[in-house]
């Protein structure tokens, strides 16, 4: 539970005023007792010259040490020495007023208010110390002591459990109070950095808002240009490609027939699969055939308008895959078609999936010119899209060429299989 800022600052002023209106008390009530008692002591009792100069002598003397050496609570763990020095001197003071005259007692009482300036081990010796005293003016006097031995004796008992009682209770208050006090400011300075803290993650959450947004909206403009890529660009070379070998088959009305019935089929077929794209849905052949079918299905396809013969195969035991794995190898098998058509030149090619325990490979093939990997220029833009789609899923991509010796494209994906469908009669099981 967290103390608020709130509490803290109206709890602080009552705290401080009753330790301000305790400290004034404690360091004032000396200065007190010794203009009630040196009067007293001039009144009762001889009152011949030196008697009034040792009086006056010793109580100037002990308000003097009171002014000079009195240490402050705040500052007994600073200057723990002094502050023995200091009530030990007080002792003396009030040993000597008290044997001098009762009526210091209401100056000798003093030393129970001060006890909480000494370490804790010292308390017992200064309320036994200030005890004696104390008995020794309610006595009488010094003198008193030696006729009244039991009685002294008895007030020195009743001081010591009576007075050491309170003031052991008052000092303990005190030390509660004081770590009272200690713990809110602790808690107010906690509460202070944390504030610093959430003020500080407001800022750094608004700036990974605004990254996140950033960054979703760079993986909507990538995913969105791959898409484009894959499907109205490639689909709009196709039907270019057919529409301008129909162009020079005019003297082949069937042939040019041919040739403008697959245009007229890319172009809805793209069509769909733009709309698909912009709709994030998985492509038409995946929506309708598993990865192998559909794979099968679109390398057909793309022969018809290429005129390249491709022949495909698939190895293992197909397995289902997560939706986004599938939809990636497709890519990739459509992407690497597609630059056979418009680079390789080639007079076959073909299409290899294979299924292991761990992985799931793609591998395009062709025998076309070939090109040199990492010459400037030599990866297009399908490519790197590729490498794209293939990272976001773990995948990875190698290309194998060289001037006239073709190329191979090789993709790799970890085997990530659906969430199994838990069917009605395997809970029987």
């Amino acid at each position: 539970m967290t103390v608020t800022s709130e509490t803290a600052t109206a709890t602080d002023p009552v705290d401080q005023e009753s330790e301000d209106r305790r400290l004034r008390t404690l360091r004032w009530t000396p200065y007190f007792g010794l203009l009630i008692a040196a009067p007293l002591a001039l009144a009762v009792g001889p009152t011949d010259g030196p008697r009034v100069e040792l009086v006056l002598g010793l109580a100037s003397a002990a308000a003097l040490w009171q002014r000079l050496m009195f240490v402050r609570e705040a500052d007994r763990e600073r200057q723990p020495v002094k502050a023995i020095v200091f009530y030990a001197g007080l002792l003396v003071c009030i040993a000597a007023l008290v044997t001098v005259s009762p009526f210091f007692g209401f100056y000798g009482f003093t030393g129970y208010l001060q006890i909480g300036l000494l370490p804790r081990r010292l308390w017992l010796p200064a309320v036994t110390v200030t005890a004696a005293l104390m008995a020794t003016t309610q006595i009488g006097g010094v003198q008193n002591i030696r006729q009244g031995l039991i009685p002294y004796l008895a007030l020195f008992v009743v001081n010591l459990v009576v007075a050491g009682t309170l003031t052991y209770q008052n000092l303990a208050e005190d030390e509660r109070s004081r770590h009272r006090a200690r713990h809110i400011d602790e808690l107010a300075e906690a509460n202070r950095r944390l504030r610093e803290a959430l003020e500080e993650n407001a800022g750094l959450h608004a700036q990974l808002v605004s990254q996140a947004r950033e960054a979703g909206v760079l993986d909507e403009r990538q995913r969105m240009a791959g898409e484009i890529h894959d499907t109205i660009a490639q689909g709009l070379t196709g039907i270019v490609t057919q529409l301008e070998a129909a162009a020079h088959a005019d003297h082949d009305p069937e042939r040019r027939a041919r040739h403008r019935d697959l245009a007229h089929r890319m172009a809805r077929e793209a069509l769909a699969e733009a709309r698909r794209s912009v709709q994030a849905l998985r492509p038409g052949p995946l929506a309708e055939a598993q990865l192998p079918e559909a794979v099968g299905e679109m390398a057909e396809r793309w022969a018809q308008s290429s005129g390249v013969p491709v022949r495909v195969e698939v190895t293992g035991s197909a397995v289902p895959l997560l939706p986004a794995v599938e939809v990636v190898l497709f890519r990739v098998a459509q992407e690497g078609l597609a630059n056979v058509a418009k680079h390789a030149a080639a007079s076959r090619a073909g299409v290899t999936l294979s299924y292991t325990d761990e992985v799931v490979l793609l591998d395009v093939v062709d025998d076309g010119v070939g090109f040199r990997v990492g010459s400037v220029g030599a990866e297009s833009y399908g490519l790197t899209a590729m490498r794209q789609r293939l990272r976001q899923i773990g995948g990875t991509l190698e290309i194998e060429s060289a001037p006239g010796e073709g190329t191979a494209l090789s993709a790799q994906i970890p085997v990530i299989g659906p969430e199994p469908v838990l069917l009605s009669g395997d809970n029987d099981a």
